[in-house]
């Protein structure tokens, strides 16, 4: 029979359950205080700009910067991304990624071409969802401007070679966009250390924040060639109807998501608590467990590496004669597993894996909060549904 209680296996598209810090300064900000950021000089209005500053240097010290200006607050990670992207290219220049990508990377590149006559070189993922650095190396032409390469792939939880691929970049002067967004909070993330000029990645899920939040990590000397794609009010230099030119300012035009970042920030708290360690520690056992016994099963193709060291926390699979969609339906209708299935917005990734055809892949993400017990009861209905395939 199963549990009473679901089982929240999607954590790669968001983390569910929060820390209940979380939910209590969230609750407490639109109860108790509910002022805006940087309008006002009122109490209420010090207090928040106060805990929005204190949830800035929080993701800053996560990142290994020492000047908190330099983190942006965004809605998602999809936004940094196009921050990024849409701010820092122009016509002409060339980019290289790679077929790993979300469609947060893979669409505006590709309007880019449409609209801007930017060139884009699509390194291809080896059959286990790595890349090869030397690739990205042997794709720079004169007119290269950017490395855009996702930290972990969505679909197999690979871990790329980020560092290499970064060290590339700054020794041929590329600018290096890293996507965090199955790194941040699971991974140790320093921007120095990856040679990394832009960092983008969502607020909710490895920080475990709440939904409508984003961040983007821009380094020393970036602003000045990053434009902006939105222009507005900040609460800063009012007097002037041109966007100010100083950080962060520059690019958090509107009312800041409030409630959002003070969430944000308890999450942020949290993880500093319990350290990365730890959660890299917790969720390798989990990862080797989930492994292990999908590996063992008739029927089952575990894609990606095959050792918990090479992933984040997601697992993807194919059982044989069932479509993804069908495997994720029978799991949550009849053991309360819920799962993602399909393409995952990571198209390119499929074509590598050869699993385009089948409609993708089934994909298990833990989270903060997965037990022992979950993963097992996750393993035992996989189990039963292979058994069932005709």
């Amino acid at each position: 029979m199963p549990p009473t209680d679901r089982i929240y296996l999607d954590n790669a598209a968001t983390s569910w359950p929060k820390p209940a810090a979380v939910y209590d300064a969230i609750d407490r900000y639109q109860r108790h205080n509910g002022a805006p950021s940087g309008r006002g000089t009122y109490g209420e209005a010090v207090e928040v700009e106060r805990a929005i500053n204190d949830t800035r240097n929080r993701v800053a010290r996560l990142l290994g910067e020492s000047d908190p200006r330099r983190i942006i607050y965004t809605s998602n990670g999809t936004d940094s991304l196009n921050l990024a992207i849409h701010g820092l290219l122009r016509p002409g220049d060339h980019v290289v990624t790679t077929g790993c990508e979300h469609n947060s990377v893979l669409r505006p590149l590709r309007e880019l071409e449409r609209s801007a006559g930017v060139t884009v070189t699509r390194v291809v993922c080896g059959s286990n969802g790595v890349v090869d650095p030397t690739a990205f190396e042997e794709a720079i032409t004169r007119n290269t401007k950017m490395f855009v390469l996702t930290h972990a792939s969505n679909v197999t939880g690979a871990i790329q070679p980020v560092e290499e691929v970064g060290a590339i970049a700054k020794s041929h002067g590329i600018r290096f966009l890293l996507d965090a967004a199955q790194s941040l909070g699971h991974l140790p993330v320093l921007a120095r250390q990856l040679h990394a000029d832009l960092i983008a990645a969502p607020g909710h899920k490895g920080l475990l924040g709440p939904l409508g939040t984003g961040i983007l990590y821009i380094a020393p000397g970036i602003e000045s060639q990053l434009d902006t794609i939105r222009q507005g009010g900040t609460g800063t230099a009012s007097e002037n109807d041109w966007q100010p030119d100083t950080l962060p300012d520059k690019y958090e035009s509107g009312n800041h998501n409030v409630p959002g970042i003070l969430g944000l920030g308890a999450a942020l708290a949290f993880l500093a608590e319990r350290t990365l360690d730890e959660v890299r520690r917790d969720e390798m056992r989990l990862v080797e467990r989930l492994l292990n016994g999908f590996q063992s099963l008739h029927r089952v193709r575990v894609l990606g590496p095959r050792d918990a060291e090479s992933r984040v926390g997601v697992v993807s699979i194919t059982i044989e004669s069932y479509d993804p969609q069908e495997v994720a339906t029978m799991l949550d209708a009849a053991y309360s597993v819920q799962v993602r299935s399909g393409f995952h917005c990571a198209p390119l990734m499929h074509t590598s894996l050869g699993t385009s055809e089948r409609g993708g892949t089934v994909r298990f993400s833990i989270g903060a909060f997965t037990t022992v017990e979950q993963v097992d009861h996750a393993i035992q209905a996989v189990d039963e549904i292979a058994a069932s395939a005709i």
